[in-house]
């Protein structure tokens, strides 16, 4: 199970909880529509997720009806490999909940092509055509911190070399990063913006719980 661990400047402590194994089942995120696009995460899958914070608890279990379970599971059963996103917004929620993003979507394909079309935040305050390059690799406006799933992506080009020469060497440009390939699957686990995020969190694995249930604490 992963652990993304925040720590904010009003030292609100918070925790939000994947399991790993429910991340990367087809069931938890939606079938991309084609190679290059995916849908966004559907509230009955949050039975998969637990998201802890510092106050009460409330159990939620997500639902949906026999006949369509029975439909995705048929459906699911006939969709190609994909390879499960997961995007950690640079800002809190107003709430003090993290901003995740679920997605899913083919491999083979540049991550500035998958964030783009799945509708994914990536240049932030340059996402004007004219304040960056396009995906030529030339301005730098695209950074990513890679925190799970380095092993499914290409390695660092002669440009990222140079212009992230004085960055962690899990930072990337999303625009020369190719994920996978087009019959790749696991788990992409993507911090966005990380010169600009206003949080601290740690990500760690552990075993996935029994009860796979929604949790707010």
């Amino acid at each position: 199970m992963g652990i993304l661990e925040l720590n904010s400047g009003a030292r609100l402590a918070a925790s939000f909880s994947v399991s790993s194994h429910s991340l990367k089942s087809s069931n938890f995120f939606p079938a991309p529509t084609n190679a290059r696009t995916c849908a966004r995460f559907q509230g009955a899958d949050k039975q998969h997720l637990n998201l802890n914070l510092s106050k009460g608890k409330i159990r939620a279990v997500g639902s949906s009806a026999p006949d369509s379970q029975s439909a995705e599971t048929s459906t699911t059963s006939h969709e190609p490999p994909a390879v499960n996103f997961a995007f950690v917004s640079s800002v809190l929620l107003p709430d003090g909940t993290p901003d995740v993003h679920f997605r899913k979507a083919c491999g083979g394909q540049k991550l500035r092509d998958i964030m783009l079309d799945s509708n994914v935040e990536l240049y932030g305050p340059y996402a004007r055509p004219l304040l960056n390059c396009g995906g030529g690799g030339t301005c730098g406006t695209c950074i990513v911190e890679v925190v799970e799933g380095r092993e499914l992506l290409s390695p660092r080009t002669e440009k990222e070399k140079e212009k992230l020469k004085r960055n962690p060497r899990n930072w990337r440009l999303a625009c020369q990063t190719t994920v996978g390939k087009p019959d790749s699957t696991g788990l992409v686990v993507i911090q966005q913006l990380p010169e600009w995020k206003m949080h601290e969190w740690n990500y760690g694995k552990q075993p996935p719980p029994e009860d796979a249930s929604c949790y707010f604490l």
